[in-house]
């Protein structure tokens, strides 16, 4: 019988920066949309060290790029195989496909229903079900190009414009949060100028920036092992200079440079311990109701009245970003590699 393994499909910075090229984005902005998958080229480099603690485990790890995964899923034992999606999308991104693709060859899958590859990445549609499952999204107005598609509710502490397609701060400017509707119609122009997306348009929560990750290493993990972190950036938000700053190729310049900052990273129930226990009944809902599992994170914003308003999930969270470094260290005590092996081997041997 063949070796239990592990396949990691991710989509390469590179090969995306060349398809939007070809699809005539300037490269400066098909650089900036396709460092979302700054994770596939921060990871890159610990492959061997997968490699290394899956075989501890007695299955064999393989990284796939997006391209190689219809081929290789397909003609694998599927009774012996696991497939991870490492990124999410179909639209500026293709990772979305990877989970449908093992579904189409039977294989097992690590993380959510395919579906939600797609639904996480729509800003406007995944806030109209987590509204529908009485979770506490803020409403949004819907622009584009200028032009209202749905108009966003009125609000005294201003808006925050964001592209409705796009993650890592892509986008995010110093003036996203705008305190008229006719700037946040210019920030629709700028975004559809630059992305050919349309735009979110929220009221402005305040609040600080809070970050809950989950990995299921065990396969029976509870909201105990949710790891609920404030993100202290220095700064209201994080803007796409700042993301850029972080991750991949221009993370790797950043550094270089001696402009690498990390964000502070805080426990949240140290000094809102009820806050935290909201954030951890909201992320049960969204396991319940949404079918979120396995692996996920989940982007909120907390007042210090412990007021959280949930702002976004993620089915591909970062695994190599700092924050979810730091979760697998403080709650499960591996590094990632460590981590990521044991979770495919829990579910491949047993």
């Amino acid at each position: 019988m063949p070796q239990p393994r592990l396949f990691l499909v991710y989509e390469p910075e590179k090969a995306c920066l060349d398809r939007l090229m070809s699809q005539g984005y300037p490269t400066e902005r098909a650089a900036e949309i396709s460092s979302y998958l700054a994770q596939s080229t921060d990871l890159a480099p610990e492959f061997a060290e997968i490699w290394r603690e899956a075989a501890k485990r007695g299955i064999t790890f393989t990284p796939l790029e997006l391209d190689q995964a219809a081929a290789a899923i397909t003609s694998a034992d599927p009774a012996t195989s696991l497939v991870w999606t490492l990124t999410d999308g179909i639209a500026y991104f293709r990772g979305g496909s990877a989970p449908a693709l093992a579904r189409l060859a039977n294989s097992r899958t690590l993380g959510a229903d395919d579906s939600l590859f797609a639904l996480c990445q729509d800003k406007f549609r995944s806030g109209a079900v987590l509204a529908a499952l009485g979770l506490p999204v803020p409403q949004a107005g819907l622009a584009r190009d200028g032009r209202w598609l749905v108009e966003p509710p009125a609000c005294e502490n201003g808006w925050f414009v964001k592209p409705n397609r796009l993650g890592a701060k892509i986008g995010i400017w110093p003036d996203s949060h705008c305190r008229d509707l006719d700037h946040a119609l210019e920030l629709s122009r700028r975004v559809f100028s630059h992305y050919r997306d349309d735009v979110v348009v929220q009221p402005y929560v305040a609040g600080r920036n809070v970050r809950a990750s989950f990995l299921d290493v065990t396969g029976h993990a509870d909201m105990s092992s949710l790891g609920i972190f404030l993100v202290d950036s220095g700064g209201d938000f994080q803007t796409m200079a700042d993301s850029l700053a972080l991750y991949g190729d221009s993370g790797a310049d950043a550094r270089a440079s001696g402009a690498y900052v990390e964000p502070a990273l805080v426990p949240l129930a140290a000094t809102q311990p009820s806050a935290d226990a909201e954030i951890r009944r909201i992320a049960m809902t969204l396991m319940n109701g949404l079918g979120l599992r396995d692996v996920f994170s989940i982007d909120l914003r907390v007042d210090a009245d412990d007021t959280v308003h949930l702002i976004e999930f993620e089915v591909c969270p970062g695994l190599p970003c700092f924050d979810f470094r730091a979760y697998c260290r403080a709650h499960w005590s591996m590094s990632l590699a460590e981590a990521m092996a044991e979770t495919a081997a829990r579910r491949l041997v047993g």
